[in-house]
């Protein structure tokens, strides 16, 4: 094979550009029409469930499925564009006692255990995405009930009319290539996180959202300055895509509360 002075350089020249290229994630990253990256899509389902996997017995037949739980878990690898985050929340002192007793008397304090509402950041990146030119539309799934969230990215402010409630009331911009999402206006009967993690009226909750490649980053802070000495940013969520449909969950009916043996939650699921 025979090669020219001409091809060797072009080659040299060619190879670590189209490498550059392929290792930059902004390559890979589907744009809008407006130029911010396309977040729309269905992503993988994450919900907390007992170890291997759910097991169901019919006619004597059992079979069990596993599901991939990476959007609920911390990544194995560290992420692009991850903020520092802390293992737990930083509470006020005189709260400490309170946070345990929640988190120790979880099966019989947690509202989630009894078809309650799981609120933001708790529920967690969602399971489907539409993006439009002013707003974004997050669809979910879970069994107290399917919630979406309407989110305006037009540059308004807060709604000073809005009513406190479970999914708190949003508004997003970009900064760069990341979704923000700031949230606020709760009803403070909710946890922002497992193990007791209460929170009060002034929780404000900032959601980020990005791509890496063909995944979806969800990582979230939540301040609270009642409750918590600083605010707390949660590990990312790096999320794959999925198609999987969304399903309409069965309405959620709690039966087994007055079966429970003790009251930790995470000893019993």
């Amino acid at each position: 094979m025979k090669y020219s002075l001409f091809g060797v350089l072009t080659t040299a020249f060619l190879l670590p550009v189209f490498a550059a290229a392929q290792q930059s994630p902004a390559a890979k990253i589907a744009r809008t029409a407006d130029g911010h990256p396309d977040l729309s899509g269905v992503w993988a389902f994450g919900i907390g469930l007992p170890a291997g996997g759910l097991k169901r017995v019919l006619n004597g037949s059992t079979t069990v499925k596993t599901f991939d739980q990476s959007a609920r878990r911390q990544s194995k690898v560290p992420v692009a564009g991850a903020l520092p985050w802390t293992p737990t929340p930083s509470y006020k002192p005189e709260f400490l006692e309170k946070v345990k007793y929640l988190s120790d008397n979880e099966s019989k304090t947690d509202d989630v255990f009894y078809c309650g509402r799981p609120g933001v950041p708790r529920i967690g990146p969602p399971r489907k995405i539409i993006q439009l030119p002013n707003e974004i539309v997050f669809f979910y799934e879970d069994i107290s009930g399917d919630p979406y969230r309407i989110i305006p990215t037009d540059g308004r402010a807060h709604r000073k009319d809005a009513n406190p409630s479970y999914y708190g009331d949003s508004v997003g911009h970009w900064e760069g290539d990341v979704l923000i999402v700031e949230v606020s206006n709760f009803v403070d009967s909710t946890w922002f996180g497992e193990d007791g993690y209460f929170h009060s009226d002034a929780m404000h909750v900032i959601e980020r959202l990005w791509r890496d490649g063909e995944n979806l980053v969800y990582q979230a802070t939540v301040e609270d300055p009642k409750v918590l000495t600083n605010p707390w940013t949660n590990y990312p969520r790096v999320v794959k895509s999925s198609t999987d449909p969304l399903e309409e969950s069965p309405r959620c009916v709690e039966d087994d509360g007055n079966r429970l043996l003790n009251s930790d939650h995470h000893g019993q699921r």
